[in-house]
């Protein structure tokens, strides 16, 4: 029963994605950018056919099989979490919320629908060579643009980052502790 309360989770992601991803694609021209927070921040549409942010390495067919098989192995693992803490699961649930509604998109439009426009700071490393290689330099002048399902999916793997390193300092913790009562 906990499992599918905190599918309701997933469901909020996936309708919240989808809803504005339809009011992106039907009101604004591909490309169109509305100034919200003057430069800061604005709705840009854009439709991303490649990777997360724009990457484009191979076809959009592979994209949609790996999401849909990613989405499929996210769902079998969340519920075999039945015994963890809650912010594991609602960590994996904001995830396959956000994995099923860029999936979405990709069976039904073949790109997904990307609007969310900030510009937070500038990346600049410029080129350099260690040892006997030669990176090449990289620059950011502005973030790329994201959807709703592209929070879910980070604020997801920033909790369960967080988790499972507090969790296994607290689980040494207590071995500690357990080990320290059996000494005495």
């Amino acid at each position: 029963m906990k499992s599918l309360r905190l599918l309701a989770f997933t469901a909020v992601v996936i309708i919240l994605d989808q809803i504005t991803k339809w009011i992106i694609h039907t009101r604004m021209e591909l490309y169109q950018s509305i100034p919200v927070l003057g430069d800061f921040f604005r709705l840009t549409y854009v439709e991303n056919t490649g990777m997360v942010f724009g990457i484009q390495a191979g076809n959009s067919g592979f994209f949609t099989v790996f999401a849909a098989i990613a989405s499929l192995a996210i769902l079998l693992y969340f519920f075999r979490m039945k015994g963890e803490h809650f912010i594991a699961r609602f960590a994996m649930a904001i995830i396959l919320g956000g994995a099923i509604g860029n999936l979405w998109d990709r069976i039904t439009r073949r790109s997904v629908v990307d609007f969310l426009d900030v510009e937070f700071f500038d990346i600049n490393i410029p080129a350099f060579q260690f040892l006997f290689l030669d990176f090449p330099g990289y620059s950011l002048n502005r973030w790329p643009v994201f959807n709703v399902a592209d929070i879910a999916l980070t604020v997801g793997m920033i909790l369960l980052f967080f988790f499972v390193l507090f969790e296994r300092r607290e689980s040494h913790e207590s071995e500690e502790i357990e080990v320290g009562e059996v000494i005495r």
